[in-house]
């Protein structure tokens, strides 16, 4: 039920997902009972074997994500967590609020054994064709070192399974590419980076090179890389409204992507715009159908529940 144009843009998106994955894949939907059947008349779900789950609950977008959680236990957020929690699906999507979806994460299928804080990516498009991923873009304002390595970790292992990027590198954001340059938390961080066998780390890149080919990963706090987000956002949304055609900014329509998963959590979750029409739900579940067939999870727990024990044992 969340999102500017729930339910019926979800539902479009549930329907064109089910088509295209057929008997890969069951979908349920969370919401109002009597609000899906007034958005899908025509009983399209019933057709799809799209399963519905009554949820009379709706977190608005500008309620507190904990206490939202806490108020309404019938909630889409609330309900859907839970099933996932009891392993009744595999993965959970959602356009709502997304405090409540981080926090739901955290508190129902929590965080993977040894990873400090989950992580939000984007995918940033390049002039060549191919994609980037910038994280984090907005779960953390404030990091430790730790946590940038962290990001770096799960982003390369995020482009390696569901990208199928190969070696991918891992660059950091900064305010000059030489070593030494940044803030305290940029310069810690750097040295762990460099330092870490679990990376392709090719060092600092700035804000220039965002739209380049200089990494495959690109790693930053969550405040940075929220107006990186925002400011490539604008961009977007300047050039269309001049009326200007040109291939690769197409690429930067979020519809094409869907939405991102929350790095770190401990099943596949993706977060959508609140903006999200019915293309972008449709891609959204094709993401996380990805996730799932990808065991991008398990390759996490491999990775950072060997380290815990190893940090345990030394």
């Amino acid at each position: 039920m969340g999102g500017d144009y729930a339910p019926k843009e979800c539902i479009k998106g549930a329907i064109q997902a089910a088509t295209e994955l057929g008997d890969e894949a069951t979908l349920i939907l969370f919401g109002d009972e009597k609000a899906i059947s007034e958005a899908d008349k025509d009983s399209l779900l019933l057709k799809n074997k799209i399963q519905v789950v009554h949820c009379p609950d709706v977190i608005t977008m500008a309620e507190s994500p904990t206490k939202a959680l806490q108020q309404k236990p019938l909630s889409s957020i609330s309900v859907g967590y839970n099933y996932l929690m009891e392993g009744k699906m595999d993965a959970f999507t959602g356009a709502g609020n997304t405090g409540a979806m981080l926090v739901g994460a955290m508190y129902s299928v929590k965080t993977v054994e040894g990873v400090l804080r989950p992580a939000l990516s984007s995918i940033v498009p390049r002039d060549n064709g191919k994609i980037g991923i910038l994280l984090d873009i907005g779960a953390n304002a404030d990091c430790k070192p730790e946590m940038l390595l962290q990001f770096g970790i799960m982003g390369s292992l995020y482009a390696e399974h569901v990208y199928k990027i190969k070696n991918p590198r891992v660059a950091l954001i900064s305010i000059g590419e030489e070593e030494g340059k940044g803030n305290l938390l940029v310069k810690d961080a750097y040295e762990m980076m460099r330092d870490s066998d679990k990376i392709n780390f090719v060092g600092n890149i700035e804000g220039r090179d965002v739209f380049s080919d200089k990494a495959d990963i690109m790693v930053c706090d969550g405040f940075t890389g929220n107006i990186i987000l925002k400011f490539g956002e604008s961009i977007y949304d300047m050039v269309r409204q001049r009326g200007i055609d040109d291939p690769f900014w197409d690429r930067f329509n979020y519809e094409n992507y869907g939405g991102t998963g929350i790095l770190g959590a401990n099943a596949p979750v993706v977060i959508g715009h609140g903006i999200s029409n019915g293309l972008a739900f449709h891609n959204m579940i094709l993401l996380a159908h990805d996730m799932i067939q990808s065991d991008v999870i398990g390759r996490f727990r491999e990775v950072f529940i060997q380290n815990h024990a190893e940090k345990e044992q030394s």
